[in-house]
């Protein structure tokens, strides 16, 4: 066996672990927003935390895409991967931190 066709077999190897790991982080995600009451992964993300559970959710979520793109630092796909739950675990903390899961939008007349 050559030397090329073992790291193809590594690299195809460590891809499908990846991909494998990104689809059970997402299965797990969509039961938890479930599990919160929302209708949708989507639907969750825009919406303000309101409680603590979900304050401590949103920092989770701000945490692990950091270092998610950390991780693109040395694998540069991560990091397209990592902005997405950095960008809304950080908005949705922001938010928090400025009392604005006190009121939902949905609940406001014109917005």
């Amino acid at each position: 066996m050559s030397l090329r066709f073992i790291f193809l077999i590594v690299g195809f190897g460590i891809a499908a672990a990846i991909l494998i790991s990104v689809r059970m982080l997402w299965i797990k995600f969509r039961r938890q927003v479930r599990r919160l009451g929302y209708p949708s992964p989507g639907a969750y993300l825009r919406a303000a935390p309101r409680s603590d559970e979900e304050k401590r959710d949103a920092v989770n979520l701000a945490l692990k895409g950091l270092v998610i793109c950390l991780l693109g630092l040395v694998f540069p796909p991560f990091l397209l991967i990592g902005v997405f739950p950095f960008f809304y675990g950080a908005r949705k903390v922001a938010w928090a931190s400025m009392g604005l899961g006190l009121v939902d939008d949905a609940d406001q007349p014109g917005t």
